[in-house]
């Protein structure tokens, strides 16, 4: 399925990418390629869409390289990434019209077309509806976490509250998500993968 595997040596390779070095840069690149690709069209049911996002997505790791933890997951810091490039896109309504009409003439997988169409169109109002079961300040640590990328020591700084503050209240957040979901019967559905995937 992927054609290029993670290098042994990527915590040395993350680290040449902060200090600028493109090749390092082209390396990463390479090997995250597919996988990444792969990961926005189970979503997306396009490969041009997915490749934008991929592109977006190493944008911003290239234009941020010198805030890169280079002792943090740098594979969970990329889906992070991708993750919310997606949910970007499928909150735009004008996106959604050209979604339709991808997952009509492009879809991936042909056999779940009707499941995917449906999760593609509803998607966006299961999110608002989701986010609406937590409280003002769990919703804003929540986005905060997922949609600003900020650390969780960076989200207590900001709000002046304690790391195990927002920790807690990140857990109980998508405890809350993953009850409203269940209750929508989408469990297991890629809805919510795409929330509660890599809980950092």
């Amino acid at each position: 399925m992927y054609a290029t595997k993670i290098p042994s040596d990527e915590r040395s390779l993350v680290l040449r990418l902060i200090e600028g070095e493109e090749d390092a840069f082209c390396e990463l690149y390479a090997a995250y390629k597919n996988r990444l690709i792969y990961f926005a069209m189970r979503f997306l049911k396009s490969r041009e869409y997915a490749e934008d996002i991929f592109q977006d997505a190493f944008t911003i790791v290239w234009q941020g390289r010198r805030f890169i933890n280079p002792d943090a997951s740098f594979s969970a810091y990329l889906y992070t990434i991708v993750r919310n490039r997606i949910l970007n896109q499928l909150r735009d309504l004008s996106y959604q019209d050209k979604l339709r009409e991808q997952i009509l003439s492009q879809a991936v997988n042909y056999t779940n077309e009707t499941r995917d169409e449906i999760i593609a169109n509803d998607l966006r109002q299961f999110i608002s509806c989701a986010l609406q079961q937590l409280t003002p300040r769990q919703r804003e640590i929540f986005e905060m976490s997922r949609e600003q990328q900020m650390s969780h020591r960076e989200i207590a700084e900001v709000l002046g509250i304690s790391v195990n503050t927002v920790q807690e209240s990140i857990s109980i957040s998508l405890k809350t998500l993953r009850a409203y979901l269940e209750k929508n019967s989408i469990v297991g559905s890629d809805l919510i993968l795409i929330l509660i995937c890599l809980n950092l």
